[in-house]
């Protein structure tokens, strides 16, 4: 069973707007696309650093690593270029009420 972390109320994240939020010692990264909660692990794959400060699109579902520009799929956590890889991990999300949760295995 998947531990629940709460992240903030609907309200609090406006489209396009991130959280970051630690999960038993993984960092995650909620990102509001239009509505669409979506919640991946904050790293590159590359190098280790942290994706939080690089942009999103979120028409093209993609988080870019802000040190060497690998763009990562919000989805599913392949990378979609270079010099990225390998995959990071994502994470279901849940509104419950009118909190964003994200479970995390």
């Amino acid at each position: 069973m998947a531990d629940r972390y709460d992240v903030c109320a609907t309200a609090e994240l406006a489209p396009g707007a991130r959280r970051r939020i630690d999960a038993d010692g993984i960092t995650v990264i909620v990102v509001n696309c239009d509505g669409d909660y979506l919640a991946i692990e904050d790293v590159c794959s590359h190098d280790g650093a942290p994706l939080d400060d690089g942009p999103v699109d979120c028409a093209a579902g993609t988080i870019e690593c802000p040190r060497h520009g690998s763009l990562f799929d919000l989805r599913t956590g392949r990378p979609k270029t270079l010099p990225a890889y390998m995959p990071v991990e994502t994470f279901e999300v849940e509104v419950d009420g009118d909190r964003i949760v994200v479970l995390v295995d």
